[in-house]
């Protein structure tokens, strides 16, 4: 598949502005350790309704990082076109700068956040999704091994294992177990290399493990587009329950 931003982008702008009631998206903030921690989150019209809803919490990439939120420039454009869509409450917490998710504050920050939404929305326990780009890639392994049986379902794109040393993906395979998950990354990705997916799809693979893999031939590291652009991806997320 041709990795063709403008023709994802002007899939998604079209889409999310074919009418129906809009979402908006909100600021909260957390304290831990005395530290304040700002964080976004998607909210679907059916909020308004205290309709029970599923919860997607997305870790960002590595360039997102920073404090006070993230959702700005291009990376936020498609997101926020891309939301508009989803019949969820999407968590998008933002990682510190010069520190990864699995830092053991970001690790606790993330939780926190998640059980704060939890406890200000309706949300459907049997419905709670993990999904994240690059850095955030690494993240959702970090987080589904840490926490197994917490989410329904996970979604890597471009991302690879958070282990440093050793056996870098049968720990992780492991402890993730039978999660439903969908991998994504592009065949000439010169940030994270390929085979980090591939191992990490192999070792789930090996222990029975219920993964699909998308592999995109000529497409890099903004395999991210090609992942968004998946119409099967949202749907298969959202049927899936704990």
């Amino acid at each position: 598949m041709r990795n063709d931003f403008s023709k994802l982008f002007s899939g998604f702008l079209s889409s999310s502005l074919s009418g129906g009631k809009q979402g908006e998206i909100v600021s909260r903030d957390i304290f831990l350790d005395g530290e304040d921690f700002v964080y976004q989150a998607y909210l679907p019209a059916q909020v308004k309704q205290n309709a029970r809803l599923p919860l997607i919490v997305f870790l960002h990439g590595i360039r997102e990082r920073g404090a006070g939120g993230y959702i700005s420039g291009m990376f936020g454009t498609v997101i926020k076109q891309y939301l508009k869509q989803m019949p969820a409450v999407v968590l998008l917490p933002q990682c510190r700068p010069d520190v990864y998710w699995t830092n053991a504050k970001m690790d606790a920050m993330v939780m926190r956040q998640i059980e704060t939404i939890e406890g200000e929305f309706s949300i459907d326990e049997k419905q709670k999704y993990l999904m994240g780009v690059s850095m955030g890639g690494y993240g959702v392994w970090h987080f589904a091994s840490n926490y197994p049986n917490a989410f329904a379902a996970l979604v890597s794109i471009c991302g690879g294992s958070p282990l440093k040393s050793g056996d870098r993906f049968a720990p992780v395979a492991e402890r993730i177990g039978k999660a439903p998950s969908w991998v994504f990354h592009g065949a000439e990705d010169n940030i994270v290399q390929v085979s980090e997916s591939r191992n990490m799809v192999a070792a789930i693979r090996e222990r029975g493990g219920n993964v699909n893999y998308s592999e995109y031939e000529n497409v890099g590291h903004n395999v991210w587009l090609n992942a968004l652009g998946e119409p099967e991806l949202m749907p298969w997320l959202l049927s899936q329950k704990l």
